[in-house]
């Protein structure tokens, strides 16, 4: 493969959105919201600022499913697993935080209480520390995306087969975290959070901060996204994709390539749970439903795959159609959100970004 000529991260126009992207989620929704006094027209309400941090982390996931499939071809029906694994991280964390200020007053977590434990399990050794929290959120969804990856992707396991077994994969993850004796809360999962880093969640500051994390992280995983496709193992990438056999004529192990972008994808999602616990007070087994992975792969076909900008768009216009309709008609959401995709794969193949090219291109 050739080497191709330096291309710049950004155009200047990029960097002028990106900037403003910055100023917008450090400067002006914070100030909206804690600045501007409720009943004013521009006031940004809690409820707006928590939907929009939750929108924010569901992008992250919709970013790391346009690497695997939109560039690599690898279509998983499991990235749900990752997520919920980042957010199991963050929520064991908290419920340590709680302290002996739960209903039972004791130092172990309430339903462990209620389950008669005496003591915690050993997965939870850690898990009164926020540096060792802050290092397994990407470390433990990292470590079963690499372990999954390394014998699938060597087994060449692909196209309808390896969505199969993701699928499978988070659901039998589902069915483990169900049970009580596994030490993860079972059905209920975590909830009752007070506070993080022993400042209390439930305060309009904290909440505006998870916010701004959540946005800074978006944008830092949108950047090293950009880095990485335009480079090398970016172009490598989308040869995998197109012609998988050619490429490995040619002398390159697609082997590594998949695997790197495969484990990099899932510690996206494992940071985005992570940051949507905190903002919306639980973490269950129900966040690795089959629904919610494939939910994923929607978001980034409606925006468009392979665009980066795109799965960003549909995520954020999806979540706001699901927040809307299940509130007016929520017994005709699950109809929609199956009818957009067909929609979506006939007529959009390329998502909106795709239609926002055509437009461009015929006007």
């Amino acid at each position: 493969m050739k080497n191709l000529p330096h291309t710049q991260l950004l155009s200047p126009k990029g960097w002028l959105s990106f900037a403003s992207a910055l100023l917008v989620i450090c400067l002006l929704a914070p100030m909206l919201n804690l600045w501007v006094p409720e009943g004013q027209v521009l006031h940004l309400s809690d409820y707006a600022v928590g939907l929009l941090g939750k929108f924010m982390c569901y992008a992250i996931c919709a970013l790391a499913m346009d690497l695997i499939w939109g560039f690599a071809g690898i279509l998983s029906l499991g990235h749900g697993l990752f997520f919920a694994l980042g957010g199991y991280v963050m929520g064991m964390y908290l419920m340590r935080q709680i302290g002996s200020d739960g209903q039972y007053q004791s130092a172990l977590p309430d339903f462990m209480v209620f389950l008669d434990w005496n003591a915690l399990p050993w997965h939870w050794s850690f898990s009164d520390s926020l540096i060792a929290t802050l290092i397994l959120i990407p470390l433990v969804p990292g470590l079963v995306a690499f372990v999954f990856g390394f014998f699938a992707f060597r087994s060449r396991i692909k196209g309808v087969y390896f969505s199969i077994i993701t699928q499978a994969l988070t659901y039998a993850a589902m069915l483990l975290f169900f049970r009580n004796e596994t030490g993860f809360g079972g059905n209920n999962g975590f909830t009752d959070f007070k506070r993080i880093a022993g400042l209390t969640i439930a305060t309009p500051q904290m909440r505006m901060l998870l916010f701004v994390l959540s946005g800074l992280s978006l944008l830092g995983c949108y950047l090293l996204a950009r880095w990485l496709t335009r480079s090398k193992f970016g172009r490598v990438l989308q040869a995998v994709r197109d012609a998988e056999s050619r490429l490995m004529f040619c002398g390159y192990s697609p082997f590594a390539y998949k695997l790197g972008v495969w484990t990099l994808s899932a510690v996206m999602c494992g940071v985005a749970g992570a940051l949507y616990v905190p903002q919306v007070g639980i973490i269950n087994p129900s966040e690795m439903s089959v629904a919610n992975s494939i939910e994923i792969a929607v978001w980034a076909a409606v925006g468009g795959r392979g665009t980066l900008l795109g799965p960003i768009v549909g995520a954020f216009l999806v979540n706001g159609a699901k927040s809307w309709l299940t509130v007016s008609a929520p017994e005709i959401w699950l109809y929609f959100l199956g009818a957009l995709f067909i929609a979506v794969t006939l007529f959009l193949p390329n998502g909106l970004a795709g239609l926002i090219k055509f437009k461009g291109k015929t006007s």
